[in-house]
């Protein structure tokens, strides 16, 4: 393809059956095909595709490993689908300045795994921790079971380098914790799934590595004595770095069809407890916690080994697949609570009648409310229930998303549900960096 040749440092793919699958990312949400797909290897790339989207019409949508849940690498319209895979540079970790450095190309896993090698962590833990890219998880600020503790990653982002619509690469941000020289605009890319620029490095903050670790299995006879425990053990001094759970419907259907590990969970409900604090696997932490516990702790159970751990976070990790497998048409949501509206939010949910199933970051309030008959559902009574589940989640103080996003899935979702000044103080911005509007077309505003 004539629009895409001669880019230079870069591969670029134009053959229509190798694009196909640059038209989704992990969700449901299928784009458009995009005119070519370049991976560039340096500046020069960069520079000349927005050359070339100027003067040719086009947008440029970035692309990490699409392992995105709301469409957010989809194109729409004519463009470009910018792979990030090939972008150059090794992490680089400094044990001075607690900090790492990583190319956007870099695995999340390979990340954690440089920090780990030398004593140090860097916390942010997606689903897809070990599919994922560096740069998808920075413009998306992905989340995870650990965000119960650690946050998102936005918190952990001290610098980034990026692309923005003048073709040149702009540094942002200093590697060190304190820099208070005006707005951080680090921070607006972070999370802003594209719009605004391309990401191509970043800097992390670090901390000691965890000495101990344990993990807890905490089934509940009676599901809804699990609702108010994440702020009664906040309330006793205990932040979990994880709390996850699922529902009786969720465990039921895990143990009927999952593997063999999940055949054997526990309970009504389940809690997934995980404590990554000095001494934890002491036994005055463990009396401590059973204290806090009261009688809800009476069948507790403590992982025994690396390898039952493993087993535990492996049926956690795969239960969206699990659901996806067995339920293809589902419609997964991952709306956010506060911890103090947690209980009512199930009464309310459980009011409604729709038929929904949840499980997830119970520790943040992070639900994955999943509508499991949306391929048989009428698709009018669907959005009603989609928009039923984001009005509860909005009237509670929360958000409809905790950790996917917006991209294309949510967009008129979020548009409608957010403070209009907002929207429109987002659109200043995007002009303002975007005139041509280049960067992600038809994402989130």
């Amino acid at each position: 393809m004539d629009l895409l040749k001669d880019i230079p440092e870069a591969s670029v793919i134009t053959d229509p059956d190798l694009l196909e699958p640059y038209r989704h990312d992990e969700s449901h949400i299928m784009g458009e095909r995009p005119l070519g797909v370049v991976r560039p290897r340096g500046p020069a790339a960069l520079r000349e595709l927005v050359r070339r989207a100027k003067s040719e019409g086009f947008g440029l949508v970035p692309r990490g490993a699409g392992t995105g849940k709301a469409g957010g690498c989809a194109p729409l319209g004519p463009c470009v689908v910018v792979d990030m895979g090939e972008w150059p540079g090794a992490i680089r970790v400094s044990h001075t300045d607690l900090c790492l450095w990583a190319p956007a190309s870099a695995m999340l896993k390979d990340v954690k795994g440089a920090a780990l090698d030398q004593g140090l962590y860097y916390p942010p833990d997606p689903n897809s921790w070990d599919q994922c890219s560096f740069g998808g998880t920075l413009a998306t600020n992905a989340g995870g079971p650990g965000a119960c503790k650690y946050g998102m990653t936005r918190h952990w982002v001290l610098a980034l380098d990026a692309l923005l619509a003048d073709g040149e690469i702009h540094s942002f941000g200093i590697p060190t914790v304190k820099c208070n020289t005006g707005p951080n605009l680090a921070q607006l890319l972070v999370g802003s799934e594209g719009i605004f620029g391309l990401i191509v490095s970043a800097t992390v903050k670090l901390i000691p590595a965890p000495a101990q670790r344990l993990t807890l299995l905490l089934p509940m006879e009676r599901w809804q004595d699990l609702l108010d425990l994440p702020g009664r053990l906040v309330s006793a001094g205990y932040l979990p770095a994880a709390f996850e759970f699922w529902d009786p419907a969720v465990l039921q259907d895990l143990r009927a069809h999952g593997p063999e590990a999940a055949r054997r969970l526990p309970g009504e409900a389940l809690a997934l407890l995980e404590f990554d604090d000095r001494d934890c696997a002491a036994e005055p932490f463990l009396e401590g916690l059973l204290e806090a516990l009261g009688d809800l702790g009476e069948h507790l159970q403590t992982a025994v080994g690396q390898r039952q751990r493993e087993d535990l976070w492996a049926v956690r990790r795969m239960t969206s697949s699990h659901l996806k497998e067995r339920y293809p048409h589902k419609v997964s949501e991952d709306i956010v609570v506060p911890r103090s509206r947690i209980r009512e939010f199930f009464r309310r949910l459980e009011a409604t009648g729709m038929p929904a199933v949840t499980y997830g970051h119970l520790g943040d309030g992070n639900l994955h409310v999943n509508l499991l008959g949306a391929g048989a559902t009428d698709p009018r009574e669907l959005e009603r229930q989609v928009e039923t589940l984001f009005s509860l989640a909005v009237g509670l103080g929360g958000a409809l998303s905790g950790e996917h996003g917006i991209g294309l899935a949510k967009r008129d979702a979020f548009l409608r549900f957010t403070d209009p000044a907002l929207v429109e103080s987002l659109r200043a911005i995007k002009r303002a960096l975007d005139p041509m509007g280049l960067f992600n077309p038809g994402k989130v505003l």
